[in-house]
């Protein structure tokens, strides 16, 4: 009787472990066997989130540039996106993965090459996470109050707003960071990717106001960390300079 009931016990679980081990092999097999492509813009503050992700894991991969995205989006865009219609998109075999973090997060879990970008302890990763979802919604949102803005007191209003944002994000790197030149510490991680999105726009929107945002006397662990963050090797390649994320935008938006 007890034969029997041990049996009956770990059977499940054994099941259980060679099914989780097939299906982490059949992963691993198709990270490096299926061909890699990702669909970008040059321009894409998102787009370098994927590139450099990508670059960190040693992936090779086919890019696809978008040169005009916004007026003119290729059949493959379309159809491996028909949601948001957007880019980046990572194409891995049959397989479309669509969002910048989610592309991120994706890469880290699918290739075991190059470092771990996304944090290892829980409270860390859903740390990054969290922080990385008010980049995207807070302080993208107020960048494009500051642009939309219909007059002086509206953008006054957004700057504020802004400037509010980007200092909450400097308290955050200042505890992250430990005093080291990343939001993880020594070495560039996954929160690093989702800031490194703001440097664009952010050289944009000074640019046009004529305000600076990002300061030494307010944000000063962000100055630096962004000059560290743009001369990565793996951001460096993918990264526009501000002059031309500024005469981009002046094209965009037929300005003089």
């Amino acid at each position: 009787l007890t034969t029997s009931l041990l049996y009956t016990h770990t059977h499940p679980k054994s099941e259980i472990t060679l099914q989780i081990n097939k299906h982490h092999k059949k992963t691993k097999e198709m990270a490096q066997n299926d061909t890699v492509k990702l669909i970008g813009s040059w321009a894409s503050p998102f787009s370098i989130r994927a590139r450099a992700a990508l670059h960190l894991k040693s992936v090779k991969y086919e890019y696809l540039d978008e040169p005009d995205v916004l007026r003119s989006k290729s059949e493959l865009l379309l159809k491996s996106n028909p949601i948001f219609k957007k880019v980046p998109v990572l194409i891995h075999g049959d397989v479309s993965i669509c969002e910048s973090l989610n592309i991120v997060q994706y890469i880290d879990e699918a290739w075991s090459s190059g470092p771990s970008i996304l944090p290892s302890h829980p409270v860390e990763r859903a740390n990054a996470r969290f922080w990385a979802i008010f980049i995207d919604e807070k302080i993208f949102g107020s960048l494009e109050a500051v642009g939309g803005a219909k007059d002086d007191e509206g953008r006054m209003a957004a700057a504020g707003k802004l400037m509010e944002n980007l200092a909450i994000l400097e308290e955050a790197f200042q505890k992250s960071s430990k005093g080291l030149g990343f939001f993880g510490g020594e070495n560039i991680g996954f929160l690093d990717l989702a800031c490194g999105t703001l440097l664009g726009p952010v050289s944009v929107i000074e640019a046009f106001s004529g305000v600076k945002f990002l300061r030494q006397e307010t944000t000063p662990g962000l100055i630096q960390w962004a000059q560290k963050f743009r001369a990565h090797e793996a951001v460096k390649p993918y990264m526009p300079t501000p002059e031309e994320f500024v005469a981009f935008a002046k094209k965009k938006f037929n300005v003089e």
